[in-house]
């Protein structure tokens, strides 16, 4: 949020027209949500989106964060499937929008990005609050418009807008990438005055997303010795392939679509035994896969026919001889049932003997993700960050039927918190939800501390963060630098030692906290009712 000039309030606007005009048209094409972060120069659009909201057409919510209220909005779209909405004022607000953005264009997320600006007139010429916001998110939107100036066009031009900009975010045909959601840009600038009266209700008929145009689906038939790869977001047609097509499933923990009898245990030592690795002669992949050397390898090969099923805006295209495929329909008899039975044989791995230690024992990371998993039944959501703990759990946890989100997109640290309370308040509508729960690292914590400030008058998600605390960044313990770099170096520039007192921290914002020690503990703590947002800390060691 950046500082603005206060104004005295106007009877008329045509900046508050347009907005009225722009935000109904958004609600009448399938837009249900608003995050919001306040400023000066976009006062039209958040009155306008406070009035639609007392008429029951949107919920809106308020974060002072430009950055945390991106990442909130993600969350929503992630879960609900429908675009969410951003507001900012001009300025360095707009720059808040940027991470999302990105993790949005990747992983294939309705967003539509609403940036307050100064008209042409105020742009460089050294005004207060104006920089360069037309085009400022580049390749990352599917579109982008510099809306003209209200007052200075027909008020309809706003309605039409809309229309354009949710067929955009939720990849309707004409949008570029057909049936791909992806975000999307509307920079308005207005001329004062920036707000005028509105009427005390906005009525308006809420209308269902646009659909995207289906893909044309790609036949493909059993024949070649085949596997389906479910990477981020896969989801559960993954399952559905590898089912039809009686292929083994290879899904990553954060695809959503690991369950079923499909699916291939300890996938990593599979792929790296020559007897089943190089014997594959097709690939199936749907989502981003991002958690294991062995799948990037294998996508990566040139002997294989990889069939790619596009969820982000960017193809996925290891090998360079990908195709791309908005969707698959298996056909033909069913595929070798000996090939399934030699990638879906138990394995003669076993479990972290720590993990199967009794209830008072210490806690490590195997029986963190375990008992996470387990508490988490099919009305709970589990967001996974992007920290040590996913890849732990993405060798040891089984197959199970658990709504999983992760913004592996870009697999960055950004905005895990608001990402888990953006996804808390979009399940939150519905009636059975159960409980959202955030895994992951005390880096990914703290680097998204801000997220923890939620306003008195919303309803309270009804989430459990739970940060694993090793003091730093031991991710790094398996990456090439462990075995480059001396010691002091390592924790200069890489593992961030860190001893912040999360209680205090809590308390602070207004969580309730608990610290866990022990398996018992952890499973009593992850099976109370969960009515308001808690944190739990679980000390790791290094």
């Amino acid at each position: 949020m950046t500082e603005g000039h206060a104004l005295g309030r106007a009877e008329s606007s045509p900046a508050s027209e347009a907005a009225v005009r722009l935000l109904t048209g958004l609600v009448e094409n399938g837009v249900r949500d608003v995050v919001l972060a306040p400023g000066s120069r976009s006062q039209a659009l958040a009155l306008a989106a406070v009035g639609l909201a007392r008429s029951g057409a949107l919920r809106v919510q308020v974060r002072i964060d430009e950055r945390v209220a991106g990442f909130t909005a993600l969350g929503i779209a992630r879960e609900s499937g429908a675009p969410v909405a951003l507001i900012c004022t001009s300025g360095t607000a707009a720059a808040g929008f940027l991470p999302a953005a990105m993790e949005a264009f990747h992983s294939g997320v309705p967003l539509i990005l609403l940036t307050a600006d100064r008209p042409p007139e105020l742009r460089g010429v050294g005004a207060n609050q104006a920089t360069i916001q037309p085009g400022m998110y580049g390749a990352w939107v599917r579109l982008g418009v510099d809306a003209e100036v209200p007052g200075s066009a027909d008020p309809a031009v706003f309605s039409t807008l809309a229309v354009e900009a949710a067929a955009a975010a939720m990849g309707a045909a004409g949008a570029g990438l057909t049936g791909v959601p992806g975000p999307v840009h509307l920079n308005l600038p207005a001329r004062e005055p920036l707000s005028g009266a509105l009427p005390d209700a906005l009525p308006v008929i809420a209308g269902p997303p646009p659909r995207p145009a289906a893909a044309d689906p790609l036949p493909v038939a059993p024949g070649p010795r085949t596997v389906v790869v479910a990477g981020a977001d896969a989801g559960p047609d993954a399952e559905r392939i590898a089912r039809e097509g009686g292929w083994p499933l290879i899904a990553e923990i954060v695809s959503g679509a690991r369950f079923g009898d499909h699916v291939v245990p300890d996938y990593r030592a599979r792929l790296r035994d020559p007897a089943l690795a190089d014997r594959i002669e097709r690939v199936i992949v749907l989502g981003h896969p991002t958690l294991s050397r062995e799948v990037t390898a294998l996508l990566g090969r040139t002997d294989l026919e990889v069939i790619a099923v596009r969820r982000g805006g960017e193809r996925l295209n290891l090998s360079g001889a990908a195709v791309d495929a908005g969707a698959i329909a298996v056909t033909g008899p069913d595929a070798d049932r000996t090939w399934l039975a030699e990638w879906t044989r138990a394995g003669t791995s076993t479990p972290d003997a720590r993990a199967l230690a009794g209830p008072a024992a210490a806690l490590d990371r195997t029986a963190l993700v375990q008992a996470v998993w387990t508490a988490s039944g099919a009305d709970d959501r589990l967001l996974f960050g992007s920290s040590r703990l996913v890849r732990v759990a993405d060798q040891v946890l089984p197959g199970a039927r658990v709504r999983v989100h992760a913004n592996r997109g870009l697999a960055g640290i950004d905005g895990t918190i608001a990402t888990g309370i953006g996804i808390a308040a979009a399940a939150q509508t519905e009636p059975a939800a159960g409980t959202v729960r955030v895994l992951l690292g005390d880096l990914s914590f703290l680097h998204d501390v801000g997220s923890l400030l939620l306003p008195a008058d919303e309803p309270p998600p009804r989430i459990q963060v739970i940060v694993g605390n090793d003091g730093g960044g031991t991710i790094f313990d398996g990456l090439e630098v462990a075995g480059t770099a001396g010691s002091a170096a390592l924790d200069r520039v890489f593992y961030t030692p860190q001893s912040v007192a999360l209680a205090p921290l809590a308390a602070a914002y207004g969580w309730t906290y608990r610290r866990v020690g022990t398996r018992a503990e952890l499973e009593r703590a992850l099976a109370d009712e969960v009515t308001g947002p808690q944190l739990i800390e679980v000390p790791l060691d290094r």
